[in-house]
């Protein structure tokens, strides 16, 4: 065998391979540079922005509406925590969050919803979010969240609660759905309840947690309260006394104020019908009306202390002047006013208590027609009151050139102008506050308004004694007599007009001042259209202002008044009706075709 000799080769360098290599390692390291250059200085704010896109994110805090309270801090209307129900249909799909309908079941239950409209509000795969239930209940919210519903979540909200009900609807109004006001104080002071909420930027993982607090996108504002002038206690004495009287005269509705004299705060405003904001289904609109500043009617009697105040102001008469009603009517032209009896001479003071048309006919055209009519502007009517709720009427006064003698008797006892139960009220303190006439506030005052003096003084002193005789025995409203206090007040009771003329509907008042050494308290009360017998303001107003008032007072610890007799003495008649009360109601009434150019003042005597 023959031995071969091995021969060991040195291995060979190929140099292309190395550079084919080497090559593509500077391509890769120069294309990784490039790109990181690329991201990092050219394409940064790109990056940066989808970066932010998808972690960044714009937290508002939860701003609570302010309270709304009456004078002595309790709750009127306050914010309650609730959550919100809403869902995600594209994550319900993805996780087949369908397949399991007992839990459907349930959320529909809990949420008073049938379940086919349920499930259809969430059908669409492609939506991002649908809300399911604005408003529910911590507690609703805690079932719900034990139902472990994918797509299905809940977010914290408040609603709007209102502890008094229906008591003080009308000066508090409500909210809707997205807590804006709607009516009342939540309208007018929708922007100083509110406030702002604070918004930040943050930045959040994937799971949701915040894992920076970047800055302040805007400061927010506090919610504000809202203090009123209004007292619950004597406000739910008012509501509770005027539903009484309305449902038990089968009434279509009624107003009662309820004013400070001194400071112009109104202290109870209350209306029937009325309704809970709690309870949506009760909100029917003609219960949403504020009857008591938006309902004007005309006044009737109520009117007749106010025009002799100004016939005493001008000068002509004073309070012991008397005035001749005899025959029992005053022929103005081809027009008759009456009076339910011949009164025959009688002083101011008499014609107040005895109601007379006659009498404060002649006292009212004693003034010159533009200055009754200024002194009417003087007091309030025409014109709204501004008492910052919404929807409030200025009433009707016309404000023609040229009046005839008729019509300023008509004015005078109540008739051919309308003004609402506020600014009855209104006109009311100028006699209890001296003659000076107050800007009338929703909300509590820190001190008294100034007021100006649209009376003197001396005069409207005069008349609030002389209005004592309406409560006496012979007056119109012996049944607004209060056990230790003196009061003074007018009945009015007067036909509802219609089409051509007036009809057999009554609106009936009483407007009272309590009491007379130390006035402090206006209370006005309007019953309108009563049913049944008693149809006067001396036997339906007047018994509710005496409740109302009585309450009132104790609950302010106003001191009883001195015993001291009426300084105006009422005329007596002898009759055999000298202890009835009686009132003049007037309707206007047009004549038969024989007599077609003139008109007479018909009257229905007050039992």
């Amino acid at each position: 065998m023959t031995k071969q000799a091995t021969v060991k080769k040195k291995p060979s360098l190929i140099s292309w391979r190395l550079y084919v290599v080497a090559s593509l390692i500077i391509l890769v390291f120069i294309g990784i540079t490039s790109r990181a250059v690329f991201l990092q200085v050219i394409d940064s704010e790109q990056l940066r922005y989808q970066g932010d896109l998808r972690s960044k994110r714009t937290v508002v805090s939860q701003s609570h509406r302010g309270s709304i309270v009456d004078r002595h801090g309790m709750a009127l209307a306050v914010s309650v925590p609730v959550e919100v129900v809403w869902a995600e249909p594209n994550v319900i799909h993805k996780n087949n969050g369908l397949d399991d309908k007992r839990r459907w079941k349930a959320l529909a239950d809990v949420l008073d919803r049938p379940l086919e409209k349920l499930l259809s509000s969430v059908s669409d795969a492609s939506k991002r979010f649908v809300y399911l239930k604005r408003q529910i209940s911590p507690a609703q919210a805690e079932y719900i969240r034990q139902l472990k519903i994918p797509g299905i979540y809940l977010k914290p909200s408040s609603r709007r609660y209102y502890p008094t009900g229906e008591v003080t609807s009308h000066v508090v109004g409500f909210t809707n759905i997205d807590d804006k006001g709607q009516n009342g104080i939540e309208k007018t002071y929708d922007d100083w309840l509110t406030g702002s909420p604070i918004k930040r930027k943050v930045r959040r993982a994937r799971d949701g947690m915040v894992v920076e607090r970047l800055n302040t996108v805007e400061e927010g504002e506090n919610a504000n309260d809202v203090v009123t002038s209004i007292d619950q206690r004597i406000q739910a004495i008012a509501y509770k006394e005027l539903k009484t009287a309305t449902e038990k005269y089968r009434a279509t509705s009624g107003s009662l104020i309820v004013l400070d004299i001194k400071t112009g705060e109104v202290l109870a405003m209350a209306n029937t019908p009325s309704y809970n904001p709690n309870n949506r289904r009760t909100m029917l609109p003609y219960k949403l009306r504020n009857r008591s500043i938006s309902d004007s009617f005309e006044p009737g009697s109520t009117i007749k202390p106010l025009a002799a105040m100004m016939a005493l102001d001008y000068g002509q008469f004073n309070v012991n002047s008397v005035i001749d009603t005899k025959p029992g009517y005053y022929r103005l032209g081809g027009n008759t006013v009456r009076d339910s009896r011949n009164y025959g001479k009688v002083d101011v003071a008499t014609i107040i208590a005895k109601s007379s048309n006659v009498g404060v006919s002649k006292l009212a055209l004693s003034v010159p027609k533009e200055q009754l009519i200024n002194s009417y502007y003087d007091l309030g009517f025409g014109s709204p009151t501004h008492i910052t709720l919404p929807a409030e009427s200025g009433g009707l006064l016309s404000t023609r050139s040229r009046w005839s003698d008729f019509e300023i008797a008509t004015l005078s006892f109540g008739y051919g102008l309308a003004v609402t139960p506020l600014q009855l009220a209104k006109a009311y303190s100028v006699i209890a506050n001296e003659g000076r006439v107050n800007p009338i506030s929703i909300l509590k005052l820190e001190k008294a308004p100034e007021g100006e003096q649209v009376i003197d003084p001396a005069v409207a002193k005069a008349m609030l004694q002389m209005m004592e005789g309406v409560t006496k025995a012979g007056g119109t409203a012996v049944k607004a007599r209060i056990g230790g206090y003196r009061v003074a007040g007018k009945t009015g009771t007067a036909r509802k007009a219609i089409a051509g003329g007036y009809g057999d509907d009554y609106v009936v008042s009483f407007a009272g001042i309590a009491p007379i050494d130390n006035p402090r308290l206006v209370t006005i009360v309007i019953i309108n259209e009563p049913k049944g017998d008693k149809y006067y303001g001396g036997d339906v107003a007047a018994p509710v202002f005496a409740k109302v008032t009585t309450g009132a007072l104790q609950l302010l610890n106003v001191a009883p008044s001195k015993t001291v007799e009426l300084p105006v003495s009422i005329t007596s008649e002898n009759t055999a009706s000298e202890n009835t009360a009686s009132e003049n109601i007037a309707s206007i009434n047009i004549l038969s075709a024989n007599n077609a150019n003139s008109t007479e003042l018909r009257v229905v005597h007050d039992q």
